[in-house]
């Protein structure tokens, strides 16, 4: 029996999902705001122009405005932008703590190491992470003590819950290559839980690592020569990186694909589960507003997701020659066709 979905959002745009206008800010809020202007480093392991981590920005930016925070008014915020190099984003997160701001803001548990190596006094607010207490990151979840804080992306157990829909969609699949970041402590941990639960899906998983395209060009080729294959994409900055490569592969070998994040359907993926990564930038800015007020990081409990979207793109489905069952599309959030 699948676990069962939240229906938090249902066939809708992912760029209008993220678009609606802010809305005025508290008068409360407005009286708490002092003349002087706040700055915000932000690192994230992503290019400028991703136009997934730009929409999650923009839904942080909105936030922060409600709570009377005007970037260029009373707040300035300091971007560097990581992507997937590691020697980059520990060089950025150095420049970033240099300057000294009244926050930082980033996503992903490679940044965050390199922002807790280059401090342990400035706060930081980590809009995702894996596993957070096992990173080190955090002393608990509900007691942070430290300077950092933030929302939590999963519990690694969610690794049974892609095997299960993966199967459910492509009940045929009895191999699953299972792509993770060497690099991060994430990626052994999640693929460590999916494989697991996969003998009692009856499936046999092998990993393939990220390293660079040729890489992972090489070992999808080679799996996809053998039948019944299928692909779990686990979360890392150079899956996002390499997102558009990686949905090509799976398309060209016939790979049925399950993505941890929805931004992956909506630019030609299979199917996708995961915690809505928009709501989790959102939910920072209110943690970066409490610091303003003068609250501290590790006083901040780390928190959970509140919402999970499963994403499946039917016209993907189609060319896969897979026929979803009325039951698993009724329970999806979001279909695209």
């Amino acid at each position: 029996m699948i676990i069962g979905l939240p229906r938090q959002m249902r066939r809708r745009d992912f760029i209008t999902r993220i678009g609606v206008a802010a809305v005025a800010w508290p008068p409360a809020a407005r009286a708490q705001q002092s003349d002087r202007m706040r700055r915000i480093g932000v690192l994230l392991p992503a290019i400028k122009d991703d136009f997934v981590f730009q929409a999650r920005l923009g839904a942080f930016l909105q936030e922060l405005e409600r709570f009377g925070w005007t970037d260029g008014r009373n707040v300035q915020l300091e971007y560097r932008w990581g992507g997937g190099n590691p020697d980059d984003i520990r060089r950025y997160a150095a420049e970033l703590v240099a300057l000294a701001p009244d926050a930082i803001l980033t996503s992903g548990s490679a940044p965050v190491a390199a922002l807790q190596q280059a401090t342990r006094t400035l706060p930081i607010v980590f809009a995702t992470a894996v596993d957070p207490v096992g990173a080190g990151f955090v002393d608990s979840l509900s007691r942070p003590a430290g300077n950092i804080t933030g929302f939590a992306l999963f519990e690694y157990s969610i690794g049974g819950k892609w095997l299960e829909l993966l199967k459910e969609i492509s009940p045929n699949v009895i191999r699953v290559a299972v792509l993770r970041d060497r690099a991060v402590a994430a990626g052994p941990g999640q693929f460590g839980a999916i494989q697991t639960a996969a003998p009692s899906f009856g499936i046999e998983v092998s990993p393939i690592g990220l390293h660079d395209p040729s890489e992972i060009e090489r070992a999808i080729t080679a799996f996809g020569r053998l039948p019944n294959g299928g692909l779990i994409v686990t979360a890392s900055p150079l899956v996002q990186l390499h997102r558009e490569l990686i949905i090509t592969l799976a398309a060209r070998h016939k790979l049925p694909a399950l993505y941890f994040d929805r931004s992956f359907v909506a630019v030609g993926g299979l199917i996708s589960y995961g915690a809505d990564f928009v709501d989790q930038f959102r939910r920072a800015a209110g943690y970066v507003n409490r610091i303003f007020r003068g609250e501290k990081p590790g006083d901040l409990p780390v928190q959970a997701p509140t919402r999970y979207e499963l994403a499946i793109n039917t016209k993907t489905a189609k060319s896969l020659g897979l026929n979803i069952s009325p039951g698993l599309l009724a329970r999806a959030d979001e279909v695209i066709e």
